[in-house]
């Protein structure tokens, strides 16, 4: 459940809303109606899968070769 708060009502209960986020709730703080910050848990959120997208960029051996001098005269040099 996500708490909505104006930034004036945020920083004079912050002590009660640093309680309730420690309490599992999320509070968005809100600058003239408009989101402006959240507070959440710092464990809160979802722990990233490293590596997850090992595989899927390959990079061949001949990455770092020079450019064929037909590939370079297309350029504007």
């Amino acid at each position: 459940m996500t708490k909505s708060i104006g930034v004036h009502e945020a920083k004079t209960h912050l002590s009660r809303l640093l309680n309730d986020v420690a309490a599992g709730q999320d509070v968005v703080i809100t600058r003239r109606g408009q989101p402006a910050a959240r507070l959440v848990r710092p464990d809160g959120g979802t722990p990233r899968d490293f590596g997850i997208d090992r595989g899927r960029l390959v990079i061949r051996d001949d990455f770092d070769a020079p450019f064929d001098d037909d590939i370079l005269d297309s350029f504007d040099r």
